[in-house]
């Protein structure tokens, strides 16, 4: 049996097998009904039960996670916790849960929402795609009361999102006891991240005797440093094969203030701030070691191939070079200096009055974010030159993991860098994004009688919606400034898997002496962009039920307005004391705009087969507005960035239309006792104006790179074309045991076909859809003592990017996670945390054809990136009063 049909197995069984306990269960129920009663429902069980009454009274399909306790979500990361639903498999970005997939769709097709509205958010890594998911790292968990997953849609929902909505709930202190207060102190490391990262938060509700107005303050800090080692394989550079080490100094702050007022019992206000800031300051370190020619000896064929390809186009499986063939080497370290941060304020209040209610909310949410600063510093060890070690040894790149095995200690020294340094002037940029919106709401709801109508509701919706993205080159002073290449690293790290040592940067010398070095800042005009969106919605609702029978059905009319503001390339000279990079871009701006409007309809039909048992049918049309990256007008990438083939330019509109989806949901939901549920469903969503991309190569535009002098470009441009499809089921399981133990089981299968000519590497798989999901979770808990064994795992998905890094497969993926409690008194609770104890590592690997245009080293199977895996520790304390 293969090993990653396991897992599948395992939740088949485990589900079998708890369903029959669960029947067995309700047959002891019924004989021992005065044990039941003695049963303390807390903690997870209580989460749980929370969760399941979510689901069952929603009309919609609907799941959630729900908080413990305040500051107790089942999971210490956000996307962690969400990854345990159903249906949802999360993307890990450096360590963390940071997008959100929803039954196979891509996660830029997930809209996420703060108390049901948006939540400006912007990426730190320039070389990621400017998209519309929100980065769930921003989260602290301690702020968060509950979340809820609509997997199918209704008229008064946000539009936006073909995969669901997610909203995240913060907590309200009218709903807290007055004066409540939590306070909580988080310590943990890693097995490879070995520092410590440390964690406090804590929360203080106020509210009046009676209840008429009250004041919450919430907020949370944590610190720490993030390592991933591995080996990245380039190939474009001599068959490089790269071992790398990133380091991140992260800080994490959060804030959020919720004032409330019910001043009788038909008006409710509030306005809510929250405050998100994440710092991400990171370097990458990269071993270059050299297996096809040697760059150093005007790149002279080694000879070291000693099994080929079975397909010419692809790179050589395996290597070995002599130690009298010895290659060059080279070292170098990209850092960046990034920080986002997102501003929400929120003012909402509502009316009750005789038989109708009224609600109306407006606010902002504004995000500052990107990379504030790149720069490069980089150490050749070419030809005879002494310093750097040469390489000889073999390499193995047969399987999902390339192995490699030196010939002798690659460990670098700090001597053997040099006594000074300077920073890459070509390397050298900044990248800030900016990311706003502004909206207004009104709904009105009013009670009927008629027939089966039981409610009419009604409402609009306005927002103003701005992304901008920038970039700045420098012009370098005169005379170049150096540093004492010792006071730019501090100490040594562990390079890649093989373990050798490199000197680990300083990040602060690394910013202060690339900041010496720049006289002035100029705007790269290729590299700006701004995106203007103005979004009216206006939709009508009702809500029925007869007998057995109830749901809602509806419309939702929308009409988006877009515009993009970008320089052209068109040939413009370059002006006297303009950066290199505007060579040929116009100096006055442009726009384009264009107008599109849709008719989403919507129905939601639950059918109650008996007291426990209900049947579910939901349809409905739902779009996603294309991703601002495909709407810029244009953008140069890979312009003298020392790359080969790389140089790329992207031309974009605002004129692309939405993606749509016309989609069905059919389940079945059993509930039992206290939280206990079992259900399946099956799903159908029909894509259509697939966003995709048309690719000529060696293209000449009037441009030449410096690195390479050439002016050979491949140009992408997006367009609607061709459309997708996904059918899927899911089936869950949750069930609490007498005795304190439970089981919580839940399996996805997805079967998402994507246009492959929407991507570059040609296969039709939505972007990080995987085709298998399972959560496995069994927890034990009494009114003293918890704990829980978590098991998630999820097929192969495709990772997508723009730039440097491409497209590739990454492989399946699972993750053992424990974790223990002891409540210490009723008000003081000592936690702890282990994630991922089977150490599973990060392994991406190509999976395109040779024939398509990425390179080499993501086609045909080659382990492009593989990373190790990382068990991380926590232990907690908290107390609330």
């Amino acid at each position: 049996m293969k090993v990653n049909k396991t897992p599948i197995a395992a939740a088949v069984t485990l589900t079998l097998l708890s369903a029959a306990f669960a029947v067995q269960a309700q047959e002891q129920k019924k004989e021992e009904n005065t044990q039941l009663d003695q049963v303390v429902i807390t903690g997870i069980r209580a989460s749980l039960q929370t969760a399941a009454n979510i689901k069952k009274n929603a009309n919609a399909v609907v799941d959630a996670v729900s908080a413990e306790d305040v500051g107790k979500l089942p999971d210490s990361d956000v996307g962690q916790a969400l990854g345990r639903i159903p249906g949802i498999s999360v993307g890990r970005d450096f360590g963390v849960g940071a997008s959100v997939s929803i039954r196979g769709t891509d996660p830029q097709m997930t809209l996420t929402t703060l108390n049901g509205h948006s939540v400006a958010s912007t990426g730190w890594y320039d070389q990621k795609a400017i998209d519309r998911s929100f980065n769930y790292s921003l989260l602290p968990p301690e702020l968060i009361g509950g979340m809820e997953v609509y997997k199918s849609s209704q008229a008064d929902l946000t539009e936006g999102g073909i995969g669901g909505t997610v909203i995240v709930k913060t907590r309200k202190p009218l709903d807290l006891d007055p004066n409540a207060v939590f306070v909580s102190v988080k310590g943990g490391k890693g097995t490879v991240s070995k520092d410590w990262t440390k964690e406090v938060s804590g929360l203080y509700s106020w509210r009046d005797s009676g209840k008429m107005f009250g004041v919450l303050v919430s907020g949370a800090f944590e610190r720490g440093d993030y390592m991933r080692r591995g080996i990245e394989a380039d190939g474009r550079w001599s068959g490089d094969v790269t071992p790398g080490t990133f380091v991140q100094e992260r800080e994490r702050k959060a804030f959020n203030v919720s004032l409330q007022a019910r001043p009788t019992k038909s008006i409710d206000l509030g306005l809510n701030y929250t405050r998100l800031e994440y710092d991400a300051d990171a370097s990458n370190t990269t071993h270059y070691l050299y297996t096809l020619q040697d760059p150093g000896k005007g790149y002279a064929d080694t000879g070291a191939c000693v099994q080929p390809s079975p397909d010419p186009a692809l790179l050589c499986q395996k290597t070995n070079i002599t130690q009298a063939n010895a290659t060059s080497t080279f070292l170098q370290t990209w850092a960046r200096a990034a920080k986002m941060t997102s501003d929400t304020v929120v003012a909402e209040g509502s009316f009750k009055g005789d038989g109708f209610k009224v609600e109306g909310s407006a606010g902002t949410t504004k995000a500052d974010g990107g990379t504030s600063l790149t720069t490069n510093y980089s150490y050749l060890g070419w030809g005879n030159a002494p310093g750097l070690p040469k390489w000889w040894g073999s390499t193995d790149a047969t399987g999902k993991k390339i192995s490699i095995s030196p010939g002798q200690d690659m460990s670098v020294p700090l001597s053997a860098l040099g006594a000074t340094s300077t920073p890459e002037s070509w390397a050298t940029a900044r990248g800030p994004n900016k990311d706003k919106e502004d909206f207004a709401q009104a709904d009105v709801t009013i009670d009927l009688d008629y027939s089966i109508l039981t409610a009419f509701k009604a409402g609009v919706r306005a927002t103003k919606h701005t992304f901008t993205k920038d970039e700045y080159r420098p012009t370098m002073v005169t005379t170049p400034v150096s540093a004492s290449t010792d006071s730019l690293f501090s100490g040594t790290i562990p390079m890649g898997t093989p373990g050798w040592s490199v000197p680990k940067p300083n990040l602060g010398a690394m910013f202060a002496l690339a900041n010496a070095n720049v006289a002035s800042w100029t705007q790269s005009r290729g590299g700006y962009g701004e995106i203007e969106e103005k979004n009216t919605a206006l939709y009508g609702m009702f809500n029925f039920e007869k007998d057995a029978l109830h749901g809602n059905f509806g419309l939702r009319y929308i009409r988006t307005k877009a515009s993009n503001d970008a320089y052209v390339f068109d040939g413009t000279p370059l002006a006297a004391g303009d950066v290199a990079q505007n060579i040929g871009w116009s100096t006055t701006k442009a726009q384009q705009s264009a107008t599109y409007h849709d008719w989403l309809p919507s129905l939601n039909v639950v059918y109650d087969l008996n007291r426990n048992t209900l049947l579910r049918f939901a349809a409905s049309k739902a779009i996603t507005r294309p991703n601002y990256d495909n709407m810029f007008a244009g953008a140069t990438l890979g312009w003298n960035d020392q790359v080969q083939n790389n140089e790329t330019v992207n031309y974009g509109t605002p004129a692309l239309k939405p993606q749509s989806s016309k989609q069905v949901d059919l389940g079945i939901e059993y509930y039992y006792g206290r939280g206990n549920l079992m259900s399946a469903a099956i799903f159908h969503k029909k894509i259509d104006n697939f966003i995709t991309t048309t690719t000529q190569i060696n293209q000449s535009i009037g441009l030449v790179s410096p690195d390479t002098g050439l002016d050979n470009w491949t140009i992408n441009r997006y367009i609607n074309a061709g459309g997708g499809k996904i059918n899927g089921i899911e089936t869950q399981i949750n069930h609490s045991f007498d005795n304190g133990f439970g089981v919580v089981a839940n399996y996805t299968f997805t079967d998402a076909k994507a246009p492959k000519t929407s991507y570059q590497d040609e296969l039709n798989m939505f972007t990080l859809s995987s085709r298998h999901n399972v959560n496995l979770v069994g927890f034990y808990e009494t009114d003293v003592y918890s704990a829980r064994l978590a098991y998630n795992w999820r097929s192969k998905y495709m990772v997508r990017e723009t730039g440097y890094y491409g497209n590739r497969m990454h492989d399946d993926y699972g993750t053992l996670d424990l974790s223990l409690g002891w409540n210490i008194t009723k008000n003081l609770r000592l936690s702890f945390e282990a994630i991922n104890l089977t150490k599973e590592d990060d392994v991406q690997y190509g999976a395109a054809g040779s024939s398509t245009t990425l390179r080499q080293s993501l086609k045909g199977g080659y382990p492009a990136w593989s990373f190790m895996g990382e068990t991380t520790y926590r232990i907690g304390l908290n107390a609330k009063f």
